[in-house]
């Protein structure tokens, strides 16, 4: 009976998983609209409306190490190379941040944020507070066992694969073999379940990311199991 209810509980925590990233997706529109209510330049937040996940934290990359390069913000914030070109074309194009040189090299491009894109920088970095303080309500209803606990949890699967790893398929012959027999099999149901989908590689992602700005990330993992990817 304890190994057909660990079974379930492992199909229920990847059910759980995939309904977080529905929900992260649906905070990003959450967020966004908090940062148009509480913009007091209407302009900035006529810009919000344009603004992508992934532009705000290049821009935020820009805003805390400017001036600065491309090559630095990919290796530092994990955002790939051409991403960061892109994004910033467009922040340009928006007049939010401006290029500059260095005065004995003329060929390294610089970015730096225009009074406009520090408002929006600003903006953003209300938002992260707001969110730690949420975050951090939320998290004082653990003891400290329980927080211990998590914590580990969420730091060995920070380290952790889900896909290399030399026991995956005995794990799941064993979570098959321990299944329910009363039930009858669904090859697919059970795939979805007991694999690791690329939606699960996002959210491995995203951990290894985590950090103080993330917490809202902790938050919703919390509400349910614990863990958490984002996406632009």
């Amino acid at each position: 009976m304890e190994k057909q209810n660990k079974y379930h509980l492992i199909k229920e925590f990847l059910e759980i998983v995939n309904a977080i990233q529905r929900r992260f997706q649906s905070e990003d529109d959450e967020e966004k609209q908090w940062m148009i209510q509480n913009s007091p330049n209407p302009i900035v937040a006529d810009l919000m409306k344009e603004m992508t996940v992934l532009m705000l934290h290049v821009l935020d990359a820009i805003g805390k190490l400017e001036p600065v390069n491309g090559i630095t913000i990919s290796k530092q914030f994990g955002i790939s190379k051409g991403s960061v070109s892109k994004i910033t074309r467009k922040l340009i194009d928006k007049q939010i941040i401006i290029i500059e040189y260095l005065p004995d090299n003329k060929k390294e491009i610089l970015f730096r944020t225009t009074s406009l894109g520090k408002e929006i920088f600003c903006l953003h970095q209300a938002l992260h507070h707001q969110i730690d303080l949420g975050a951090n309500r939320f998290l004082q209803r653990y003891t400290e066992d329980e927080m211990q606990f998590l914590v580990s949890a969420l730091r060995e699967v920070l380290h952790s694969s889900w896909i290399h790893t030399e026991t995956i398929g005995e794990s799941t012959a064993s979570s098959q073999q321990n299944a329910p027999t009363n039930i009858e099999p669904d090859t697919g149901k059970d795939l979805r379940f007991l694999t690791v989908t690329e939606e699960m590689n996002e959210i491995n992602v995203m951990l290894n990311k985590l950090d103080s700005c993330n917490l809202k990330k902790a938050k919703a993992i919390l509400n349910d199991v614990f863990f958490s990817v984002y996406e632009d």
